[in-house]
């Protein structure tokens, strides 16, 4: 089963490989372009800033001129051979309005604009926003932007870009086979991981849902699929949409972790560690999305510094796990590598420590597509050894209950079965009582089946260490007994040690008290005697702490 869904799910990922990468026009994109700016004063004129460019700062990255009103003024435009109309294009950034100035070689000059809320119109997959140069019989040879309320978060005028109707379209369609190969993936593991959850009831696979339908909503809106399909969204509302899908990513990863993981990886502090850097990232994603643009730079730097400390946090997870010897550390770590990564990319870039680029920005997609379909992978693995718990569990209980003689759920002798054998054996007998220590905890935590998993588990334990000679029942519900001849014998330690060494179901920390006697057992007043013996020695485990064995020496001793 596992090596059919590992063949399938790297087929997924190589056929998003083949749609994302981009051919050479795609790839290109267009002519970037190099840009100078000026704070807006009163009185400003198009005219007047095309006739002394001067004015404007070339050097200064754009992120140092702070947020407010902006003229933006473009490098001389190259010659671009092109058979229709140019389209000049830039990255979907906070702002409020914008009108485009074209300067063309006769002297012309002619504007178009737009608002935040009629971005939709001109948006293109990648969020960039496309406007098309008006028809004049001269070139243009210059534009120069005139940017109102800006947030400059990420830029005033972002990464503009001289691009062709050939560009434009190969850039859309290379998109849009990357965003779709990634939807559909994203909806097929939805419905893999709910079909199967509906069987298997595992906490982590609704989790998984949650964390993939998050991503499949911060694909929608940061790559502006979502500002095409209703064009009449303020694009700032897009963005806002975008940083809480975003942050919900983050926290979703983070939850799924802590389910799909054994309890013991965070232990400590890691636990409320990672509890906090999960609200922390919600809350002020929340805020962000409430509250901006009032204080937006400390907005967004509190919620990128969120989501860089639960980056940050995933390599001490994965530390941990390594140190409790987690069963699926290999497949979280092999997941991990490329997203963590990737947001160290976009967290640098958030950040202003490296330039803009375009396919950086929309690497976060593909990492996560990568970690999508590894995570996949590693449910399947988890799937499978649950499975093959299960499928045991289930021959031994169909096996003891052809016997009628046993007890149903463990295989062992029912305590009718085990009296009738054990009374009347000739010679001292031993008998050990074993008690799982707070089972009714156990069944409140994982429930009855998952009780049911435990005592099974203990059962094989007993039958690993007891002679062949021996009889082992189950005489209650969470209560065992063993009978050995006396010149056997048999050390309640290793019972204790087996216990210890067996993995549980549901990786619960089970422990168990034991109590033993020696006397005879040849017939039923011997055996009331023998038992109320070794209960006394099981009770005086209890006492002592549990998770220990006490013995009340022979019988005679004792009495």
């Amino acid at each position: 089963m596992i090596e059919r869904v590992v063949r399938q799910w790297w087929m997924a990922l190589v056929m998003l490989l083949v749609a994302w990468v981009p051919s050479p026009a795609a790839a290109s994109m267009g002519t970037p372009l190099d840009v100078c700016v000026v704070r807006a004063a009163p009185g400003m004129t198009a005219a007047a800033l095309f006739a002394g460019p001067e004015r404007f700062d070339c050097t200064s990255p754009q992120r140092a001129f702070g947020g407010g009103d902006f003229w933006v003024l473009s490098q001389p435009l190259p010659k671009v051979a092109s058979h229709g109309p140019l389209t000049i294009r830039t990255g979907s950034v906070w702002q409020n309005r914008v009108m485009l100035h074209i300067l063309f070689a006769d002297g012309t000059i002619r504007q178009a604009g737009y608002t935040s809320r009629t971005t939709g119109e001109r948006l293109m997959l990648g969020a960039m926003i496309a406007q098309t140069l008006p028809h004049h019989d001269a070139a243009a040879v210059r534009l120069l932007w005139h940017v109102e309320g800006a947030a400059n978060i990420r830029g005033i005028v972002r990464q503009p870009m001289l691009a062709t109707h050939g560009e434009n379209a190969d850039s859309e369609v290379s998109l849009a086979a990357l965003y779709g190969a990634f939807g559909g993936m994203v909806l097929a593991l939805v419905v893999y991981n709910l079909a199967l959850w509906r069987a298997l009831r595992q906490a982590f696979q609704p989790a998984y849902c949650l964390l993939l339908l998050c991503l499949l909503l911060y694909a929608l809106s940061s790559s502006g699929a979502l500002g095409q399909w209703y064009p009449g969204l303020d694009n700032n509302d897009r963005i806002r949409i975008s940083g809480l899908a975003l942050a919900g990513s983050a926290t979703s990863v983070m939850f799924f972790a802590r389910l799909f993981f054994e309890p013991r990886v965070f232990a400590g502090w890691l636990g409320p560690a990672t509890t906090a850097g999960m609200i922390a990232t919600m809350a002020s994603a929340t805020a962000f999305a409430v509250l901006a643009p009032w204080q937006i730079h400390v907005l967004d730097v509190f919620m990128m510094g969120s989501i860089a400390v639960l980056i940050v946090l995933v390599p001490i997870i994965l530390f941990s796990a390594w140190r409790q010897r987690s069963n699926f550390l290999w497949m979280f770590a092999i997941a991990w590598g490329v997203p963590i990564a990737a947001a160290g990319m976009r967290i640098t870039g958030a950040y202003g420590w490296t330039a803009d680029n375009f396919w950086v920005d929309n690497s976060t997609l593909m990492a996560m597509a990568v970690e999508a379909i590894m995570s996949s992978i590693g449910i399947a693995y988890r799937i499978h050894l649950l499975a093959k718990e299960r499928d045991e569990a289930r021959v031994q209980e169909i096996a003891a209950r052809l016997l009628a003689d046993s007890d149903p759920l463990t295989g062992l002798l029912n305590r009718r079965s085990f009296l009738s054998q054990a009374i009347g054996r000739e010679g001292p007998q031993t008998l050990l009582i074993a008690d799982l220590d707070h089972f009714k905890a156990v069944n409140e935590t994982i429930g009855h089946d998952g009780g049911d998993e435990v005592l099974r588990a203990f059962a094989k334990a007993l039958r690993t260490v007891v002679p062949n000679s021996a009889l082992v029942a189950r005489i209650g519900g969470e209560e065992f007994a063993v009978i050995v001849d006396a010149s056997i014998g048999l050390a309640a330690s290793r019972v204790l040690d087996s216990l210890r060494g067996i993995r549980m179901p549901y990786d619960m920390a089970v422990t168990a008290s034991i109590g033993t006697c020696t006397g005879p057992l040849a017939k039923e007043t011997d055996w009331k005697a023998l038992y109320r013996c070794a209960d006394r020695a099981l009770y005086e485990a209890k006492a002592a702490g549990r998770d220990r064995a006490r013995d009340a020496g022979a019988l005679s001793a004792a009495a």
